[in-house]
């Protein structure tokens, strides 16, 4: 699981199509998601501090949640499939019982940023999902790693196969 951020909101320049990005702490990856354009105004509406005069949908969430005893403690992007992205609602009690409730990616965003809970992203969605926004990096560990290989020697496996047998005995 990695965590993510919220970057912010962007506009699909073919579509018009809102976009949420995430981004992981090291600013290195950058997940969009394509949401839909209420959702994207309650994301808006919660990074720019902005309150309604009564509770818009994902208040009104996290206010029966509160009321009924419930605390949001993470969301979890965890699949990507056909272009479509799944997320879950961790929720525990008073009692400390676990819940996880399905839920569109836009909407567990939505809930996570009012009750200041973490985005974890798992790795198959960050495999499939992400682009890479420092490419300068990527290149020299791509290249730190092509010199590691090239100094390697066949004897440096015997030795790590030696202290393997050593650690087991």
């Amino acid at each position: 699981m990695i965590e993510m951020q919220v970057m912010g909101i962007a506009l699909d320049t073919r579509t018009g199509s809102p976009i949420v990005v995430l981004n992981d702490n090291e600013n290195r990856k950058a997940l969009p998601i394509w949401i839909g354009s209420a959702e994207a105004s309650a994301i808006i509406r919660q990074m720019e501090k902005i309150t309604a005069v009564r509770p818009m949908t994902h208040d009104l969430i996290c206010n029966i949640l509160e009321d009924i005893g419930f605390e949001v403690t993470k969301i979890e992007i965890n699949d990507i499939s056909s272009e479509t992205y799944y997320a879950n609602i961790f929720l525990s009690n008073k009692d400390g019982k676990e819940h996880i409730v399905d839920s569109r990616p836009s909407d567990a965003i939505a809930i996570a940023l009012r009750t200041k809970s973490p985005i974890y992203v798992t790795a198959k969605v960050i495999a499939d999902g992400t682009i890479s926004t420092d490419q300068a990096k990527d290149k020299q560990e791509a290249e730190e790693f092509r010199q590691f290989i090239q100094d390697l020697k066949p004897s440096d496996f015997k030795k790590l196969s030696d202290n393997n047998e050593e650690s087991n005995q």
